[in-house]
């Protein structure tokens, strides 16, 4: 049996293709690609069918499993319009059996229709079958390109309070700060730099993508987002655009003083996370903590440690390629586990 299992967000849309066999997995092929979904919703289709081809030919594929959270982009009115949207193009796309992640389990084409808010943002549903192969009680972490999931899981069964992004934004579940897209304005006040508070400029000249090229913890490989200035993400391109958060420029900073400011906004980005990890181990007094998603050693270890947690990283079962579309891996799984039924 090959599952393929689509995570489609409002930046990137993630595949994993895992061939079955009597429901152990015998092989994980992942594949990524930038879809803006807020303007090119209507690329969906062919994005998903290349990316599959990409691995294996479509003909291959016995089963489609979808999780979402394009729902929120602003090409849609509400959130149900965006949920619908989304299932139309899938259901139009493939004809082999399909269906969806919800909050309860998969969903059906019909059940979708019936209560669509169900199936939107649910994408963390699906990453916690993996983390329950590591531990059945945790609470894992997923930072990618634009978010960060903290869920609790407890006797194998995921224990979130908040069952939307709107509830769990509330509840320290849902972190809107991610490794790659995040508005530097957006968690950044005042950056500390040689004795000095200097404010920030409100708008749209760097994101996290940049500091961490600058810092060497990503590649241009993995900057796979849009740069705000249209230029290149080369070290030099985003280094430019740091200094001006700080209405600032490269004739008025070294490249060492890029550095130190970096360093301070990956700490506060930290900060960031652990405040909502806090949150959530406070309430359900759970210490091992499961990293995965591109910023799992970036971000999520060091907040976990810096609250004196116990650290694992999803990369003990899944190589790092698998671990940054977690939820497509997980999706695939969930799929696998609905037509086997």
């Amino acid at each position: 049996m090959k599952i393929a299992g689509f995570d489609i967000g409002g930046a990137n849309t993630d595949l994993a293709v895992i061939d079955f066999e009597n429901d152990e997995i015998k092989n994980i092929e992942v594949d990524f690609a930038y879809l803006p979904m807020w303007t090119n919703n209507d690329d969906l289709s062919q994005v998903l069918v290349e990316l599959i081809e990409n691995i294996c030919p479509l003909s291959e594929i016995d089963a489609v499993g979808i999780s979402m959270t394009a729902e929120l982009v602003d090409a849609y009115d509400t959130k149900k319009d965006g949920v619908l949207d989304v299932v139309r193009k899938c259901e139009e796309t493939f004809s082999c059996p399909t269906a969806y992640v919800g909050i309860d389990g998969m969903m059906s084409k019909d059940e979708i229709e019936k209560t669509p808010l169900k199936a939107a943002a649910a994408n963390w549903i699906a990453t916690a079958q993996i983390a329950t192969l590591i531990s059945d009680n945790c609470i894992f972490i997923d930072t990618g390109s634009t978010t960060t999931d903290i869920i609790p899981i407890k006797d194998g069964n995921e224990c979130a309070i908040g069952k939307s992004d709107f509830d769990r934004s509330a509840t320290g579940e849902l972190v809107y700060t991610g490794t790659l897209r995040t508005n530097l304005a957006s968690f950044l006040d005042k950056i500390e730099f040689k004795g000095k508070e200097y404010r920030v400029a409100s708008e749209l000249f760097a994101q996290t993508a940049d500091v961490y090229m600058v810092l060497g913890l990503i590649s241009e490989d993995d900057y796979v987002c849009d740069t705000f200035d249209g230029e290149s993400k080369s070290k030099l391109d985003c280094a430019k655009r740091i200094a001006r958060v700080v209405c600032a420029d490269l004739e008025m900073l070294s490249e060492s003083d890029i550095i130190e400011i970096s360093e301070f906004i990956h700490q506060k980005q930290i900060e960031q996370i652990a405040d909502g990890l806090k949150q959530v181990h406070e309430t359900q007094n759970l210490n091992l903590i499961i990293t995965t998603g591109l910023g799992k050693d970036i971000l999520d270890k060091p907040a976990a440690e810096s609250l004196g947690l116990e650290v694992k990283s999803m990369g003990d079962i899944l190589t790092d390629e698998e671990c940054v579309v977690a939820p497509a891996v997980g999706t695939a799984v969930m799929m696998n586990k609905y037509v086997s039924d």
